[in-house]
């Protein structure tokens, strides 16, 4: 099921990856950033580190390898990568998570 209107309306952000591989959708406050990902086709995201990160799958499939563990997570499940943590993933054409992030400025607002 795609996202409603009013949350594909929310602003996009800069990540290093083309609309076409993957959108995205986010909320900002002093706190931290709020990201929903679709993901358009099957991605590979490298591996890398920064502050804490709290997420859950809504549709589809990502294989997480989150320091040096490899989990496969579904809809409804959630992932929590401490601050710091080496993380990278395998993620499914027709995905869709929410990825909230400790870093207000993780990513900018386009």
């Amino acid at each position: 099921m795609p996202l409603p209107d009013f949350i594909r309306a929310f602003p996009s952000v800069e990540i290093p990856f083309p609309d076409e591989v993957v959108s995205t959708n986010a909320l900002r406050s002093d706190a931290g950033l709020a990201v929903f990902f679709t993901f358009h086709r099957d991605m590979e995201l490298p591996f890398h580190s920064h502050k804490a990160q709290w997420g859950t799958v809504l549709e589809g499939e990502i294989e997480f390898t989150i320091g040096g563990e490899t989990k496969t997570y579904n809809p409804g499940d959630r992932y929590s990568i401490p601050a710091g943590v080496v993380h990278g993933a395998r993620i499914k054409a027709g995905t869709i998570a929410l990825d909230i992030f400790e870093e207000p400025d993780r990513y900018p607002l386009r």
